[in-house]
């Protein structure tokens, strides 16, 4: 085993409060509920798990508008109070956030965590969530141009006590904002995208790089190419992770079986009613077909399938390419997390209780 994937690969999940992440499986049984979500993040914390990532999404992506889905801020906040180590990634997205005022809460946030609190700045994609809570939806580019705003002032606000920015989109004149974060010199910034708008921005303004799931070789070409933009900037090196969904069994055949049950493709289940938004308002690098969005976030292409065995020594090829991270998805999660902990986190010298 590389010493790097000993001692440089750190385990994420992401928090399930969709209820899951399969969009032909309608009952995962992991309810989208405080109760479930907290019990689970507890329990991360005992098998080896570094972090949790919370998504933003007011409308249920995976199961259906009509579906319950848990907020992502307050739910963040309730987890800081019940957890102890867990880095609590919570998505924000600039449409649905005044700056400033995020700056506030997230310094709270942090605060209450002692510093566990970092964000995940998402440019929307899905313009209907964002007509049915009766916030203003610009276009891909403007998206990103208001994100590249709305950063400045976070940090500015983070950093600077009566900070004032003017810009085309906001306007903040000498903000106070105390207590600051904990964390120094903030709490950290990972933002994912694929256009070439996307990465400009990132590589200049964010900490860290979120990819969808994909082969190995794939992603050393997406992290080779980060780190010659951050170059070009005079910047210093960034986190790199990626998402994936992890099915670990006795037997490669009995794994194989797991994925054709969650990737029998029902166009008619509720979570396939926003695909093309998805597609067309991402500007993704990748075709995606129907059945890799019947898994979210591609989540199966990074292929963590297989015996322990397997798994381990797939991660240790994307440890080897330069992935710091992996966040991972996986259904029913306490019962599919127990068993990646105990023989995957283990075996490639991840945290452990």
């Amino acid at each position: 085993m590389s010493q790097k994937a000993k001692a440089g690969m750190r385990y994420g999940f992401w928090l399930p409060v969709f209820g899951g992440w399969l969009r032909n499986v309608d009952d995962e049984k992991m309810a989208a509920s405080w109760e479930y979500v907290r019990d689970l993040a507890k329990k991360a914390e005992t098998i080896g798990y570094d972090l949790t990532l919370i998504a933003e999404l007011n409308l249920n992506d995976i199961k259906g508008v009509d579906a319950p889905s848990l907020d992502a801020w307050s739910t963040t906040a309730a987890l800081a109070a019940v957890t102890e180590k867990l880095e609590l990634m919570v998505a924000v997205r600039p449409t649905f956030h005044n700056p400033a005022l995020l700056a506030k809460q997230a310094a709270t946030v942090d605060q209450m965590s002692r510093g566990r609190l970092t964000l995940n700045v998402v440019s929307s994609w899905w313009k209907d969530e964002a007509t049915k809570y009766g916030v203003h939806f610009d276009e891909h580019d403007d998206r990103y141009a208001r994100t590249s705003e709305w950063l400045d002032v976070v940090d500015g606000c983070w950093k600077t006590q009566g900070f004032s920015y003017k810009g085309t989109y906001y306007d903040v004149r000498e903000n106070v904002l105390s207590p600051k974060p904990v964390s120094k010199p903030r709490p950290t910034l990972y933002a994912g995208g694929e256009s070439e708008t996307a990465k400009n921005l990132i590589a200049a303004k964010c900490d860290a790089y979120l990819m969808h799931g994909d082969a190995p070789e794939a992603v050393e070409k997406k992290i080779a190419d980060m780190r010659e933009r951050r170059e070009k900037l005079g910047l210093g090196p960034m986190t790199f992770g990626v998402a994936g969904y992890a099915i670990v069994r006795d037997s490669e055949a009995e794994a194989l079986r797991e994925v054709e049950r969650i990737t029998d493709v029902k166009q008619s289940a509720r979570g396939y009613a926003n695909y093309e938004q998805w597609v067309t308002g991402s500007n993704l690098q990748t075709e995606i077909s129907l059945k890799d969005y019947s898994v979210s976030n591609r989540g199966l292409r990074c292929g963590f399938v297989g015996t322990p065995e397997q798994v381990s020594e797939r991660m240790e090829e994307f440890a080897a390419v330069g992935v710091d991270l992996v966040l991972l998805q996986s259904s029913p999660q306490v019962e599919e997390m127990e068993r990646f902990g105990a023989q995957v986190i283990r075996n490639t010298g991840g945290a452990t209780a």
